[in-house]
């Protein structure tokens, strides 16, 4: 096992560089090398490993086995591990935040918030071996009839680029705390933050080798992860095109996956609201992380009565914001995450445009720095509007009635989040019930999370399964067994 000795130091470029980790070392992977790159300054952070297919057929053999003595321990040692590694996410905080605003391009906040709720994954999982894992149930027989929770072997993780410490622990934290080993794939362009540290903190932690193996790669090593028998559940994020593959192909080898996908949210301004609160809301919810978050607010739907006023606020909060190198000093908004995404960010606002929408700020961009973007009154074909953009941009149409705002909320194949601004929170409760999402947020904006509490979409956003809270986290990473027992041998007719 390497050992990095330095105690003041997780992440050494020299002990993980251009390698990944199996069964508690640093190997060479088949898929060879590649750079980490800082998508603010285009410099090389790291180089690190890719995994290749053969990596995770040895590394989901060896996981199986690992897995079996550790959900073997008693749920006190499991909950130590997990308790430990919530303190060594707090306690290497601010080296961990530094990878991530060099090569993720967060922005300081951001990266703090991610591991506060990083950390908070870890300590909510390590109430989970001790949950009750069963129920008596009632039986027409004279018999005890109960039900079990087991692990279901090895889990495996494939995370996003976007927000890699929350979208990778929300599943590596809660199937390892209930028994499970794990194969995480995080993106090849955020190895560092998203792999490199999960993999360093549970070493420290005192993870026995062979539970949490790193096999970043491209798509054929997520395809080798879900053809590998030994893996049973398949917990992905990512696109809705990606997420639509990846349950294909699980679902010809009958594995459940959890599909966390993307999103086009609806942010509801009502007629009574207060347009500078809504304005304050707006912005977080569409500029934050320049818009790379599944819960962006896609489109804002404004009652025609304050629309003209909040389009030239938001519009003016947009012109003034900062946009620049989160590493340099303090912005508002970081980098896209490479120019290809930039690219299709600009594609789909010069096409609204194009169609008719009025751009009222931004619509420009220098490197891969796109300014936070307003467009009004756009048509709502415009894939601007009806498509997830993953960039800093905010649609804005008008309604004049509660139920045409449900037609617009409503009209999109997906349903993450939502948001209602309202002065009558039971009104704008009401109003949510009538428009399909797995997330409803009253007088707030859309992008929102807590360790605690299940968190999923409907439609194209998921498959219902949720990450988060005890009951959620427990069904998406254990079997049910059912159980029977008899004081003596039944006798039957036969």
């Amino acid at each position: 096992m390497t050992i990095i000795q330095d105690t003041d130091v997780l992440l050494d470029p020299a002990a993980f560089g251009g390698r990944i980790f199996i069964d508690g070392e640093w190997v060479p992977g088949a898929g060879g090398t590649v750079d980490s790159v800082a998508p603010a300054t285009g410099e090389t952070v790291a180089t690190v490993g890719l995994a290749g297919p053969e990596d995770v057929t040895r590394a989901a053999r060896s996981a199986a086995v690992a897995q079996k003595e550790w959900a073997a321990l008693p749920h006190p040692a499991r909950a130590a591990v997990l308790r430990k590694a919530g303190m060594l996410w707090e306690q290497y905080a601010d080296e961990i935040s530094g990878w991530n605003i060099r090569e993720v391009g967060a922005i300081p906040p951001l990266a703090g918030f991610a591991l506060h709720v990083t950390a908070a994954e870890c300590y909510e999982a390590s109430a989970l071996p001790s949950a009750p894992l069963g129920s008596m149930l009632s039986s027409e027989e004279p018999r005890l009839s109960l039900t079990q929770q087991i692990p279901v072997g090895v889990v495996g993780v494939i995370s996003p680029f976007n927000v890699p410490l929350i979208l990778g622990i929300r599943a590596v934290a809660p199937a390892l705390a209930l028994g499970n080993a794990v194969l995480l794939k995080p993106d090849p362009r955020t190895i560092v933050t998203g792999g490199v540290a999960f993999v360093r903190i549970f070493e420290e932690a005192g993870l026995p080798p062979g539970l949490l193996q790193l096999v970043p790669g491209g798509a054929d090593v997520g395809q080798a992860m879900i053809e590998d028998p030994h893996v049973r559940v398949i917990a992905f994020t990512g696109s809705t095109r990606a997420g639509r593959s990846v349950g294909e192909q699980a679902g010809k080898h009958l594995k459940r996956a959890h599909l966390e996908l993307g999103g086009n949210s609806a942010f509801i301004i009502r007629e009574d609201a207060d347009v500078d609160q809504a304005v304050n809301l707006a912005t977080w919810g569409s500029f934050l992380h320049q818009g790379q978050i599944c819960m962006t607010v896609g489109r804002h739907i404004v009652h025609e009565s304050v629309f003209d006023s909040y389009v030239e606020k938001l519009a003016a909060k947009a012109d003034s914001m900062a946009v620049g190198d989160p590493a340099a000093g303090p912005v508002h908004l970081g980098p896209l995450i490479d120019e290809v995404q930039r690219d299709r960010v600009h594609s789909l606002v010069m096409d609204a445009v194009a169609h008719g929408a009025e751009l009222r700020a931004g619509g420009s961009y220098e490197d891969l720095f796109y300014r936070p973007t307003v467009l009004a009154n756009i048509p709502a074909d415009a894939p601007a509007y009806c498509e997830e953009v993953f960039g800093p941009v905010a649609s804005v149409v008008s309604y004049s009635t509660d139920d045409e705002a449900v037609e617009l909320a409503s009209a999109t194949d997906y349903g993450l989040s939502l948001g209602i601004v309202t002065k009558d929170a039971l009104a704008g409760w009401e109003l949510a019930q009538r428009i399909p999402t797995g997330i409803v947020h009253i007088n707030d904006q859309t992008v929102n999370d807590e360790a605690n509490t299940p968190f999923g979409g409907t439609g194209s956003s998921g498959t219902g399964s949720r990450h988060g809270g005890v009951q959620a986290n427990i069904d998406a990473f254990t079997e049910t067994r059912w159980i029977t027992m008899r004081r003596e041998p039944g006798q039957f007719p036969l």
